[in-house]
C-alpha cells in the first residue's frame, strides 16, 4: 500500500503540470497504452437531467434521524424503559431480525436513579405512552434520576423544558453538571402547584467543554414528583434541528428528499409523529428494535424539506398500514384547514397545506421480511385501492410503485421463493415490476427501484446464488460496481418496452430511491469514482432515471455530536449538482469499455455501463439555458491517462473552469476531528486543451461558456 501510495502521489504531481500549463502533449505514463480520442457532439442531446437524481433518503433506522439531524441530547426522554441502576433490559426481538443479538438494541445512554428505591413507572396515569416515571421524596434527601454522557461546548446555551407534576410541599431541581466541583453547575429550581403536569423551560449555558455532562432531576420535600418528558437542546438548533447538519446538507441542494423508509415505514403509524410533541408516544419499531421516541414526524420533516430546500417524498404504510389511513396523510399535507385532517394540520401550527408532490406507496413490499409482507396478485390490488383514495384527495400527486426489477429479486432470493426460478423471467409471477407494471400502470407515475452495489460478490448463473469474487477484481472493475446495477435495470426496462405496449405509450420513469456502495469505509474518498460513475450512467439515460435517494443523507457528512461537515461523497454530490449541466449530449470514442466481466443474467448487463472512452468515463452536459458546457472525465485507474477530446456543434470560449476531486490517495478521508485529506480544487483554465490528462482515480468536471 505504502509503494502504491508513493506512486499515485508522483503521478499526481505529474498530471497537476500538465494540466497548469494547458499542454497540448500528454503527460507520458508507462500503464498508458495510448491517447483515447472522444468526439462530444452537441447537437445530440438527450432528455433534462433531473435535479432529484441527486436526491436523498432518511429513515428512522435506529437514531439515523433521532441524533444524526435532530438536536436532542438525550436519550429515552420520555420513559420508554423503566429508570434502573444498570442498562434497560432489551425489548424483545420480534419481526424480521430472526432472533440475531445485533437487532436487540438498547440505548447507549439511559437514565440512572439517585437513592435507592426510590423510583417507579406509572403505568395507570402516564403523561404519554405506557408509563411515566414517580419519584418518592424523603425530606431534605435529594430524590431523583439523572443521564449522563452529554457532549456540551464551553459558553454555549442549551435549552429544554421539563414536564411534570408534584405534591405541593416538593420542590424540583434540574441541574446540567459538566465538572466534578460543587461550581460545575447550573441549577433551575422548580415548584409545581399538584394540578396536574405543567411545562416548565430550561435554559443553561456551560462553562466548560465536556462530552460527560449530566442532566440530574432531584426533588427534596414530602410526597412525589412525576415526570412525564423531559428535553434539552443546542439553544441555536433551527426549529429542532442541528445547525452544523443544516448548514451541510443544505450545501447539497439535492432535489428531493425522502421519508420515513425505508423498511421502518411497514410498520408506522403516522398519526403517533403528529400533535404536542411531549405528548407523542415513544414505541418499540418491530423493525430495527429500537425505540422511536417520535420526535421526528410528519411536520418535522416537511419542516426540514423547507429549511433544506428540498421537495419532500413521503413513503406511506403499505405493510400494516390501510388505503385510508394513506389517504387521511395526504389529506394532513395537502388538504385545505377545512378538511378534517386539514384542521388537525392547522391545530398543530401549521395552517397552510404543504403541497407534496411525490408519493411512494410502500417499501420493498416485494420482501417477505416486510412487515404485512403479501402476494403480489394482493399487493396489486392493494396499491390500486391506495392509489384511488390517495389521489381522490389530491388528484395532483405523483405516485411511485415499489417495484423490484430481475436484479433485485434475485440479490433478495425474493423469486425463488415465489416460483422457484433464481432469476424471473420478464413478466412471471416473480418479477415485481413487470407485473406492477402490466395491472397497475394506470396508477403509477415512476417506479422506485433499489439497489446496494457489491464489490467483493457476483452472480453466480450456474450455481443460482451469490459467491464471492476471486480473484478480487481490478480498482477499475471494483468502481464500475455501481453503475453496473444501474446499467442492468436500463436493460431490463427495455426488455419491459418490448413486452408491455402500455409503457410505449405512458412511459414510467424509475425512481432509484435507495442506493448506496458499500466497502470504502466510512469517510473515504474510495467510492467516490464509483459513485460519479453511477450518475454518468443515470445521465446517459436521463429519460428513464429521473430521481435518485442515496441512502442515506447522513452518509454525506462526518459528524460527531456537536459538528458535521462535508465528506468526500457529499462533496462529489455538490460538485455535481453545482457545476455539471442539465441537458446531456451525446459522447462517442474509439476505446469501447470491455465486456462486462460476468455472464449476463439478473443483476449483470449484457453490456458494461461507460462510454467508448475505456479506461476513462466521459459525461457532458449542457446548461439549462445552453450558454455553458460541462464535461465531466471520471479516471477509475490507478494511473494517469489522456485523452483527446473533439467538440462538435458548439464552439467554446478561450477561458473555462476545472473542478477536480484528486486525492493522493485513494483511501483519503475528512473527517471533523482531522485535517481533511481530500478537497475539490477549483482552477481556471484557458482554451480548453487538445488533450487533457487526468490523475489517477480523479473525478474532473471542466466548464466552459459557448460563444
Amino acid at each position: 500500500m505504502h509503494q502504491f501510495q508513493k506512486l499515485a502521489k508522483t503521478l499526481s504531481l505529474r498530471a497537476a503540470l500538465c494540466l497548469l500549463v494547458l499542454s497540448t502533449l500528454p503527460c507520458t505514463s508507462s500503464s498508458q497504452a495510448r491517447i483515447v480520442n472522444a468526439t462530444i457532439d452537441t447537437s445530440k442531446t438527450g432528455a433534462p437531467i433531473s435535479k432529484n437524481t441527486y436526491g436523498q433518503f432518511l429513515e428512522h433506522g435506529g437514531d439515523i434521524v433521532n441524533t444524526g439531524v435532530w438536536s436532542e441530547m438525550l436519550v429515552d426522554r420520555k420513559f420508554f424503559y423503566p429508570v434502573a441502576v444498570s442498562a434497560p433490559t432489551p425489548s424483545p426481538v420480534i419481526g424480521n431480525a430472526g432472533g440475531n443479538p445485533r437487532f436487540n438494541r438498547v440505548p447507549t445512554r439511559w437514565w440512572a436513579p439517585i437513592g435507592e428505591s426510590v423510583v417507579t413507572m406509572d403505568t395507570k396515569s402516564s403523561y404519554t405512552g405506557v408509563q411515566s416515571l414517580v419519584v418518592k421524596l424523603d425530606g431534605k434527601v435529594p430524590r431523583g434520576l439523572a443521564q449522563s454522557g452529554i457532549a456540551v461546548r464551553k459558553g454555549k446555551a442549551y435549552t429544554g423544558r421539563i414536564v411534570l407534576t408534584s405534591f405541593p410541599g416538593a420542590m424540583v431541581k434540574v441541574s446540567l453538571i459538566w465538572g466534578k466541583e460543587s461550581t460545575d453547575r447550573q441549577t433551575i429550581n422548580l415548584r409545581t402547584t399538584g394540578t396536574g403536569y405543567r411545562k416548565f423551560p430550561l435554559r443553561y449555558t456551560a462553562a466548560t467543554d465536556s462530552d460527560n455532562a449530566t442532566l440530574e432531576i432531584t426533588g427534596t420535600g414530602t410526597g412525589s414528583f412525576h415526570v412525564g418528558a423531559v428535553s434539552l437542546m443546542p439553544a441555536d438548533n433551527i426549529e429542532g434541528f442541528r445547525p452544523e447538519v443544516i448548514a451541510a446538507l443544505k450545501q447539497l441542494s439535492f432535489g428531493v428528499l425522502r421519508f420515513p423508509g425505508g423498511n421502518f415505514v411497514s410498520a408506522y403509524e403516522w398519526r403517533y409523529g403528529v400533535g404536542d410533541i411531549d405528548k407523542r408516544p415513544p414505541i418499540f419499531d418491530p423493525v430495527w428494535h429500537a425505540v422511536q421516541p417520535n420526535d421526528v414526524g410528519t411536520d418535522e420533516f416537511l419542516t426540514l424539506c423547507r429549511l433544506l430546500g428540498a421537495d419532500p417524498y413521503i413513503t406511506v404504510n403499505a405493510g400494516f398500514g390501510d388505503a385510508w389511513s394513506a389517504r387521511e396523510l395526504v389529506e394532513y399535507t395537502n388538504g385545505a384547514a377545512t378538511t378534517p385532517m386539514g384542521k388537525r394540520r392547522d391545530q398543530n401550527g401549521h395552517p397552510e397545506p404543504y403541497h407534496v408532490k411525490f408519493w411512494g406507496v410502500g417499501n420493498e413490499p416485494w420482501g417477505d421480511y416486510q412487515m404485512g409482507a403479501m402476494s403480489l396478485p394482493q399487493f396489486e390490488l392493494k396499491h390500486n385501492l391506495f392509489a384511488k383514495e390517495m389521489k381522490a384527495v389530491d388528484p395532483s400527486i405523483k405516485l411511485i410503485a415499489g417495484g423490484a426489477m430481475p436484479d433485485v429479486m434475485e440479490g433478495a432470493d425474493q423469486s425463488r421463493r415465489i416460483n422457484g426460478q433464481y432469476v424471473p423471467d420478464y413478466l412471471s409471477p416473480a418479477d415485481w415490476t413487470g407485473q406492477m407494471l402490466l395491472n397497475c400502470l394506470d396508477n403509477i407515475d415512476m417506479v422506485s427501484e433499489h439497489y446496494y452495489a457489491s464489490g467483493t460478490q457476483h452472480t453466480d448463473m450456474k450455481l443460482q446464488k451469490k459467491v464471492p469474487i476471486d480473484p478480487p477484481l481490478s480498482l477499475i472493475e471494483w468502481e464500475r460496481a455501481p453503475a453496473v446495477q444501474v446499467r442492468a435495470k436500463y436493460e431490463h426496462y427495455q426488455e419491459y418496452l418490448k413486452r408491455i405496449p402500455a409503457l410505449r405509450a405512458k412511459p414510467v420513469p424509475i425512481a432509484i430511491d435507495e442506493w448506496a456502495y458499500f466497502g470504502g469505509g466510512p469517510n473515504s474518498y474510495k467510492t467516490v469514482p464509483a459513485y460519479a460513475w453511477a450518475f454518468h450512467e443515470m445521465f446517459r439515460h436521463s429519460d428513464i432515471f429521473q430521481m435518485g435517494a442515496f441512502t442515506f443523507a447522513t452518509a454525506m457528512m462526518s459528524s460527531n455530536r456537536t459538528e458535521a461537515i462535508l465528506n468526500p461523497t457529499g462533496m462529489l454530490f455538490k460538485m455535481y449538482r453545482d457545476h455539471f449541466g442539465t441537458i446531456p449530449v451525446e459522447v462517442t470514442g474509439d476505446s469501447p469499455q470491455p465486456k462486462p466481466t460476468f455472464p449476463a443474467g439478473g443483476d449483470q448487463p449484457a453490456i458494461n455501463p461507460g462510454s467508448d472512452t475505456y479506461p476513462l468515463d466521459v459525461s457532458a452536459a449542457f446548461s439549462e439555458n445552453r450558454k455553458t458546457l460541462a464535461i465531466a472525465v471520471l479516471n477509475p485507474s490507478d494511473s494517469e491517462q489522456s485523452i483527446m477530446i473533439a467538440i462538435n456543434g458548439a464552439k467554446l470560449t478561450s477561458a473555462g473552469k476545472l473542478w477536480r476531486m484528486a486525492p493522493d490517495s485513494i483511501d483519503a478521508t475528512v473527517q471533523v476531528d482531522k485535517k481533511p485529506e481530500v478537497q475539490v480544487e477549483e482552477q481556471t483554465l484557458g482554451a480548453f486543451p487538445g488533450i487533457i490528462t487526468v490523475r489517477p482515480f480523479s473525478v474532473n468536471i471542466y466548464s466552459y461558456p459557448v460563444q
